[in-house]
């Protein structure tokens, strides 16, 4: 007579087993990159020039939008 595998369990077993299909990745780190005072220095001057430029243009544009609207009161009080 054969006798059940689990006989205290009324659950039958698993049909099938879970295995991982892959292994975990390997973690790799990324090159160490030293970075000397030229380096920052060069990047703060680069920052503020860039900077520098930007308010330029900036005030700029604000300069030719002031001058647009003096010349606009200008030319219509003219017509009048």
């Amino acid at each position: 007579m054969l006798l059940p595998k689990y006989p205290d369990n009324p659950t039958p077993p698993p049909a099938h087993t879970h295995a991982p299909t892959d292994p975990a990745p390997v973690q790799r780190s990324l090159p160490s990159v030293s970075i000397d005072h030229k380096t920052i220095a060069a990047l703060v001057v680069g920052g503020v020039v860039l900077t520098a430029l930007l308010a330029a243009v900036a005030v700029t544009a604000i300069s030719v939008a002031v001058a647009a609207v003096v010349l606009r009161s200008m030319l219509r009080d003219q017509r009048r």
